[in-house]
């Protein structure tokens, strides 16, 4: 119902109001304001939103008419990635293993587009290589950015979401998290580990009307796997090809609109999960 539905009657200028007639512009104005705010789109938060699948994430809810917030540590790079979804969105720079940063970054958020409603958490990076020539450092920069990053991204979302009583988190893992992969053990470990934490927290807050779920995307067209042997490593994917961002992306809208989905690895890999 429109503001005009639901007062069809004539509303005089306010300065020839008196009595019933100044309440009834006080509803008259309200309603609008209610109006506005329900056909406003909702409020998501993309961690890793500046490229991959991240991007085309962001890219998909602004045709939805998100007013999104896009996080990355390149500033640069993110306010490339709010302009080209046009007017309305905000770019911010955030390092997700400081839990100051993350803070600031929520607090940002809230001062300019309003209470969090979606969550998704995309930024991640991997060091490949065997277990015994893997350094410690790189072990915990992927444990930092990959695992703790996603918990306090996700710690921040659910003070604004519990007093909402409501909101849908998605978190992005890998198929390697399920399958696991020589070379990629401590990247592995960090994927698995979302998984577990993703589906504990989704028990935590289903009462809350808080909804979390993991995407687990197999070999995907990003900056991550632009140095792999595409055309060897596609043989053993069943549909034979490496996937899209964008098809990710379709994945994690789903989910986030899906209100009677909470807990769940949704696979997204052509079907390499089949192959032993």
């Amino acid at each position: 119902m429109t503001p005009a539905a639901a007062f069809p009657s004539r509303v005089p200028a306010p300065g020839s109001l008196c009595g019933v007639s100044v309440l009834k512009h006080k509803l008259y104005v309200l309603c609008c304001s209610v109006w506005i705010l329900l056909k406003m789109g909702k409020v998501c938060a993309v961690f890793g939103g500046s490229r991959g699948i991240g991007r085309a994430v962001a890219e998909l809810l602004a045709q939805k008419g998100c007013r999104l917030a896009i996080l990355a540590r390149n500033l640069d790079v993110a306010q490339s990635t709010a302009r080209h979804l046009g007017a309305g969105h905000l770019a911010l720079s955030c390092d997700v293993s400081s839990e100051q940063e993350v803070q600031k970054a929520f607090e940002e958020m809230q001062r300019n587009l309003g209470p969090i409603n979606y969550l998704v958490n995309a930024a991640g990076i991997n060091r490949d290589g065997l277990l015994l020539r893997t350094k410690t450092e790189d072990m915990i920069a992927q444990i930092h950015t990959n695992l703790l990053g996603t918990m306090l991204t996700c710690k921040a979302a659910l003070k604004v979401m519990i007093q909402q009583q409501g909101g849908a988190i998605v978190n992005i893992g890998s198929i390697v998290g399920l399958k696991g992969n020589p070379g990629q053990s401590v990247y592995s470990a960090t994927k698995a580990g979302l998984v577990g934490f993703s589906r504990s927290l989704a028990k935590e807050v289903a009462k809350k009307q808080i909804r979390v779920n993991v995407v687990a995307p197999g070999f995907i067209h990003t900056e991550m796997t632009a140095h792999l042997e595409e055309d060897q490593l596609k043989k053993s994917i069943p549909l034979g090809r490496f996937g899209e961002p964008h098809e990710v992306a379709q994945a994690v809208v789903f989910l986030l609109e899906s209100p009677y989905i909470t807990g769940s690895v949704l696979v997204v890999d052509g079907g390499l999960q089949l192959m032993t």
